[in-house]
């Protein structure tokens, strides 16, 4: 049992080597697996089922591709040959598999497919007195990683013999580790390049003053507001109200027609009409709305025209705010 005794040395170093080394999976990783496998024989043994015991040890060759060798003993194998008293076989399988595991390196499932080529070799067959058969073997499973390290592992395996042309099966369990791969490679981080930002300079623009004016028109010798002027008044009530520091000064004028005394008198009357408005109508303050007549002296149009007359008579303001 030389075999035995090599494997069973080399599987006991690679266990305390582990005690010693830094446990990763991935390439260059070596793993030792203890098993337990029930045999199901071919009919033509004239041989009872049995189990298979033993061990192996795996190198991987990149992250998902290993190596592995595997050594069993059978136990409670027995040959029933016709005739003859049944008696115990004793032997031994030997194996070498390549063996490609699915997913990612690390803690989880990792199921995995097996090819190789294996010897068996049984003693005490009543027959010939030795059996030796050399197998094609492919196989599956599952192994479940509790830990980087740790693994529990369930498969099944089918084995072909070449020189028999029989076809057998086999299904086990095996815990093992895993120890001394390269660590898995950290996930690639885009490096940050940092690009020096140009401070953002706000340039102070002083706010642009804000105006409304009011040009409110009167029949001839009537100071009464005329009922299509009441929303030019309005606009400026709002606008006062908006900007309650304001103030404002609303003036009066007159045509050229009559004698100047007269038209004084009429221009102060339209100021003040137009300044109740504001107060009364609108609620703008009475003490911000001065009203002020200046005649005819003051005329903007033509006053030998009657269209010039029309536009001198009138009532002006004007309301100036700055925002802030």
């Amino acid at each position: 049992m030389k075999l035995k005794s090599t494997l069973g040395l080399a599987i006991g170093s690679l266990l305390a080597a582990s005690s010693f080394g830094v446990f990763a999976q991935g390439q260059g990783a070596v793993e030792a697996e203890v098993f337990a496998k029930r045999y199901f024989t071919d009919s033509y043994r004239d041989m009872d089922d049995g189990n298979l015991y033993g061990g192996s040890v795996g190198y991987f060759l990149t992250d998902d591709v290993s190596l592995n060798l595997s050594y069993g003993e059978y136990k409670s194998l027995n040959h029933d040959h016709p005739g003859t008293q049944s008696r115990k076989a004793r032997g031994s399988l030997t194996s070498l598999d390549a063996v490609y595991h699915f997913g990612t390196p690390g803690v989880g499932l990792r199921p995995y497919l097996s090819a190789g080529l294996g010897h068996q070799s049984l003693t005490q067959k009543p027959v010939s007195g030795r059996d030796r058969t050399t197998f094609a073997n492919i196989g599956a499973g599952v192994k479940y990683y509790v830990t980087e390290n740790v693994f529990a592992k369930a498969g099944v395996d089918g084995v072909h013999g070449f020189d028999n042309h029989q076809s057998e099966w086999m299904a086990g369990v095996g815990i093992g580790v895993n120890f001394g791969g390269k660590p898995a490679a950290a996930p690639y981080v885009e490096p940050v390049v940092e690009v020096p930002v140009e401070p953002i300079v706000y340039e102070e623009v002083a706010a642009e003053p804000v105006r409304v004016e009011l040009d409110v028109k009167f029949d001839f010798d009537k100071s009464d507001v005329k009922p299509d002027s009441y929303s030019d008044i309005e606009n400026l009530a709002e606008f006062m109200k908006q900007f309650p520091q304001t103030a404002t000064t609303v003036e009066g004028h007159t045509d050229s027609v009559g004698n100047a005394a007269y038209n004084q008198k009429l221009s102060e009357r339209r100021a003040a009409a137009v300044r109740d408005t504001l107060v009364n109508q609108y609620g703008v303050e009475a003490e911000r709305i001065n009203a002020v007549g200046y005649g005819k002296d003051r005329p903007v149009a033509d006053n030998a025209t009657r269209e010039g007359r029309a536009i001198n008579r009138r009532v002006e303001a004007s309301v100036e705010a700055q925002p802030e």
